[in-house]
């Protein structure tokens, strides 16, 4: 089979691959429908996440179930599902907590483990999915062609950005504070509108990307960065918002959050904080409360993808581009160059 193979720094190849098999008997192999390319895929592209051998990308996927093992008793093959980026095994402490990107057992998909062991990513026709039974999320019906999207997203990416909009505070009524205009800032703008925000600020100085956040639900607009940007926000929202979301993950945008940000309020910070000291001075000064990290899609999936069903929750336009697997070097290219949001792989 072909599947996405990244070597190194702007080395990523398609290549011919051994086809994964059931290893163990929690085990299920996946046949991939549809698969997506991350920030945190760019971010193995640009050299920043080293890497001690090539690896088979990929953690955003939807397909079908082909096989499973014998301790698989809620899934069957034939099955349509989404498969979270970390997979989880229901039943230690941190799951039962709803924490599962946590999970004692966890495993991401496309990354090497502490201990140096890969599983194997979805960049590809066809995926090892261990925990299969607690990792996967079924989809009730073989979904149509437009639903495709709106469940790919619930993957990762609208998960992200719900659970940053809830570590932020964002319930009804709330203004909000989105920095960053990528994928996950435009789904915790879906997010937030979904929880109730009446009003919501993202930042942006994209045409096309302040665009989508308004078809999301963006009640405003801010294009400056730095201290006008901050002293925008305040004219706004009078003095600032009770609640940020930082979707970049720098240094600056950790600062304007910060700066966003009223005395007493809360930041959900959702953005891979690469060579990131955290200024704790400005926290501590502002009485900033500070939460986010790795999101455990699992735990949301069940109420995200009821609303996706019932067409409550539409991220689909989070994906502005599509292509063969073959041609997932172009993607990962066009992503890069912010070209598009966020592409689509199709095998």
């Amino acid at each position: 089979m072909r599947a996405v193979v990244v070597h190194g720094p702007g080395d990523v190849r398609v290549e011919p691959v051994p086809e994964p098999r059931v290893e163990h008997p929690a085990d299920a192999v996946v046949r991939v429908v549809a698969a997506a390319v991350c920030g945190s895929d760019l971010a193995v592209l640009r050299g920043r996440s080293p890497l001690p051998r090539p690896i088979r990308s990929g953690h955003e996927f939807v397909g079908v179930v082909e096989e499973v093992g014998g301790d698989i008793g809620r899934l069957r093959p034939g099955q349509f599902v989404i498969a979270p980026f970390s997979t989880s095994c229901g039943g230690c402490a941190h799951c039962r907590r709803g924490v599962t990107i946590a999970c004692d057992s966890a495993q991401l998909f496309g990354e090497i483990s502490p201990d140096g062991s890969v599983l194997d990513g979805g960049h590809a026709e066809l995926v090892r999915v261990p925990l299969a039974d607690t990792t996967l999320a079924a989809v009730p019906d073989s979904p149509p062609d437009d639903l495709l999207s709106p469940l790919l997203s619930l993957a990762d990416v609208m998960p992200t950005g719900h659970e940053a909009a809830m570590c932020a505070g964002v319930g009804p009524g709330s203004a909000v504070v989105v920095v960053g205009d990528g994928a996950v800032g435009q789904c915790a703008v879906l997010a937030s509108r979904r929880l109730g925000a009446e009003r919501i600020v993202v930042m942006s100085r994209d045409p096309g990307r302040q665009a989508l956040a308004r078809h999301h639900g963006a009640t405003d607009v801010v294009p400056g960065r730095g201290d006008a940007g901050v002293a925008e926000v305040a004219d706004l929202l009078g003095g600032g918002s009770g609640h940020v979301v930082e979707a970049v993950g720098t240094l600056q945008s950790i600062r304007q959050a910060i700066g966003c940000a009223r005395p007493g309020g809360r930041i959900g910070y959702a953005g891979l904080p690469w060579d990131v000291t955290l200024p704790l001075w400005e926290l501590f000064g502002k009485n900033i409360t500070l939460s986010g990290g790795g999101t455990s899609v699992r735990a949301h999936l069940p109420e995200l993808l009821a609303d996706v069903l019932d067409g409550a929750l539409n991220p689909s336009a989070v994906f502005d581009a599509e292509f063969s697997l073959p041609d997932a070097p172009k993607a990962f290219q066009l992503m890069n160059s912010r070209g598009c949001v966020k592409p689509v792989l199709r095998p």
